[in-house]
């Protein structure tokens, strides 16, 4: 008994430290799988010795708040849910009754109040008793209805998220590994509390209701399935749910679970409901848990595999990241032979050697993770010198974060920037070449400047054997990069990333130059200030930037490369000579808005973003549609016109 209560007393504070890091800081102090093990181990201990210990998390729904946002408490506490990881136990737990099988979304879970149609609250779900009010940012979710067709009271439940394309892209523009989001779920939370909206604005959060809480007047006939019908046609979206029985419940777990990989909300498991409201509502509930509802928690899949490399990947923060590479195993459906260890702490605490038998698996079914190491060898020598570049290494020290950084200020690798804009769609425009491919392909030497771009077809098999690519991809890659040797002086101008010379400045440049490309690279100052939108800072930016050698030799390296369009700079007439145009809605006629806007340029004409007074055009094949650009060009006493109207005044 000592030794289960002494172990008792070690599992309650480690866990608490770690969930109250992972609810209340938005950081992450351990894998949730090692959370999950050492959650259950407790629970397990609780059972056999019948006691549960002050703070013990597994009474617990969540953690005091703490920011400067005000507080409020919760007209009914929201709850946890206790979870199983057999499909057979929910099954049994639905019994005769019908159910709503749903995703359980990892975000932050939020109750909304609504009154008269209007939103006037937002809370987080907090402590499950008292809440952070966060109105103020819940109006600048990507996909809430602020006002809807409801009057009365009407509150609600959902989670608020953030996508993983989204969170993504936020992590790439972050530049210190400190700093950058461990997932997307700490991610929404951070997004979410933020004393200041217009940061919550960006970061794209999205809100999917889970359930109806109250709405006054109505009645749902105690069906939670009309519940979720009625919040959809007021506007919201809910999480994505099917109704099942006990003999149906396996098969829609199955189905979830192979979809799993290629959503792109962020999940942990499913939750699973009984449709009839009083039959749950009966039911009553523990301290912690609700009994009308259950979480299913995604069984995470471990393979034994053998450790045969540390990769050492350098990124444009300067931050060298570990990158295990083992022998390939299959999980979840998918080969796997890579999982990230993010920095030398968790490399030095893994105790990571070459040869090591070491056990992997798929966090929430996608992202490749080591979940131990069973020979703990420690054989690996970190790097003194960068793959890229090969200079010194030095190991930093943030927190207890240790991690390795390049010290060249000039490291290739830190020059990505320049790179993506390269292949930017405004400028040579080479799909499948994302920030992130390009960080790999730089980091593996394929790529040692702009040019070597256009001779990647070189390390075609390499390629083809890196995750994420396989023989089409890489097929298409190269395809995509030959297309793009035949384009335009305006595009490789602009591709060049030349300070303060953004597309218009590019176009106007190689215009007042007649397309000579001769001519554009020793442009003098005194003759670009003349071109009408070229200032002198800009002039000058510009011919100090061609004066530089190793940037002649980087243009010429390209040149050699790339094919321009004789069609460029060929007049096509003014009939659109002193008109301006906004382009919106889809196209038939042109296979997208940069054709279009080309087409207007060559004639003379002038195309913006935003409808304003100045606008002469809207173009929307939809003429009375309600969109915010024909409301204000309408407004405006602005001309709007179909494809086929505009052809016919072009030509």
């Amino acid at each position: 008994m000592n030794d289960k209560l002494n172990r008792m007393k070690i599992l309650v504070p480690m866990l608490n430290e770690a969930a109250r890091a992972y609810y209340g800081e938005d950081r992450e102090i351990m894998p949730n799988i090692e959370y999950d093990k050492l959650y259950d181990e407790l629970a397990a201990l609780e059972r056999e010795t019948g006691i549960r210990l002050a703070g013990s998390p597994t009474s617990r729904v969540g953690y005091s708040v703490s920011t400067e946002l005000r507080k409020e408490t919760h007209a009914a506490p929201l709850l946890s849910l206790d979870k199983t990881k057999s499909a057979e136990e929910l099954s049994a737990w639905l019994g005769d009754k019908t159910g709503l099988l749903s995703w359980k979304l990892d975000g932050l879970t939020i109750a909304l109040t609504y009154r008269d149609g209007a939103l006037v609250k937002a809370v987080t779900r907090g402590d499950g008793s008292i809440g952070e009010v966060i109105t103020h940012n819940a109006e600048t979710f990507k996909n809430l209805p602020l006002k809807i067709n409801f009057k009365g009271e009407l509150l609600l439940r959902g989670e608020a998220v953030i996508r993983y394309s989204d969170f993504e892209r936020i992590n790439e523009e972050i530049e210190e590994d400190a700093a950058k989001y461990k997932n997307p779920r700490n991610l929404s939370s951070g997004s979410v509390r933020q004393l200041k909206s217009e940061i919550t604005a960006k970061r794209h959060v999205r809100f999917y209701a889970f359930g109806l809480a109250r709405a006054e007047g109505m009645d749902f006939h105690d069906s939670r399935d009309e519940q979720m019908k009625f919040l959809m046609s007021l506007g919201f979206e809910t999480v994505e749910y099917f109704l099942v029985t006990a003999d149906t419940v396996a098969e829609e777990v199955h189905r979830f679970a192979e979809r799993t990989a290629k959503s792109d909300l962020p999940s942990d498991g499913l939750v699973l409901i009984y449709d009839d409201i009083a039959y749950g509502e009966s039911l009553g509930r523990t301290a912690k848990f609700p009994r009308d509802a259950i979480a299913f928690k995604w069984t995470d899949e471990l393979a034994t595999t053998t450790l045969t490399e540390i990769e050492w990947s350098a990124s444009r923060t300067g931050l060298i990241n570990p990158v295990a590479v083992f022998e390939p195993v299959e999980i979840e459906g998918s080969t796997i032979s890579r999982a990230g260890v993010h920095n030398i702490s968790i490399m030095e605490e893994l105790e990571l050697g070459i040869g090591d038998e070491i056990r992997v698996y798929k966090a929430n079914m996608i992202i490749p993770q080591i979940e131990g190491n069973l020979t703990r060898s420690g054989n690996i020598t970190i790097p003194a010198q960068c793959p890229v570049c090969g200079w010194a290494t030095e190991i930093k020290n943030s927190g207890d974060v240790r991690s390795l950084y390049c010290t060249n200020p000039n490291c290739l690798a830190k020059q990505i920037k320049s790179f993506t804009h390269f292949v930017g769609r405004n400028a040579l425009n080479i799909e499948g070449l994302s920030e992130s491919t390009l960080e790999k392909f730089i980091a593996k030497g394929f790529i040692a400047e702009l040019a070597d771009i256009f001779r990647i077809d070189r390390y075609k098999d390499e390629i083809i054997e890196m995750e994420g690519f396989g023989e089409r991809s890489c097929e298409n890659l190269i395809a995509a990069v030959d297309t793009a040797r035949q384009t335009t002086k305006a595009r490789l101008l602009y591709s060049l990333g030349i300070p303060t010379i953004g597309l218009a400045n590019a176009k106007l440049i190689c215009k007042a130059c007649g397309y000579d490309w001769s001519r554009i690279e020793n442009v003098t100052t005194e003759e670009l200030v003349e071109i009408d939108g070229v200032g002198a800072v800009m002039a000058e930016n510009f011919v100090n930037w061609f004066a530089d050698s190793d940037n002649q030799r980087r243009v010429g390296h390209i040149l050699d490369q790339i094919r321009f369009d004789d069609a460029e700079g060929q007049s096509a007439g003014n009939s659109l000579e002193g008109r301006t145009f906004v382009i919106t809605g889809s196209l038939s006629a042109y296979p997208n808005r940069e054709a279009l806007k080309t087409y207007i340029e060559s004639r003379g004409g002038k195309v913006t973003g935003a409808v304003s007074e100045k606008t002469d055009y809207l173009i929307n094949n939809d003429t009375t549609s309600d969109s915010s650009k024909n409301k204000k060009a309408k407004k405006l006493g602005v001309k709007i016109i179909s494809e086929d109207e505009f052809r016919e005044m072009a030509e």
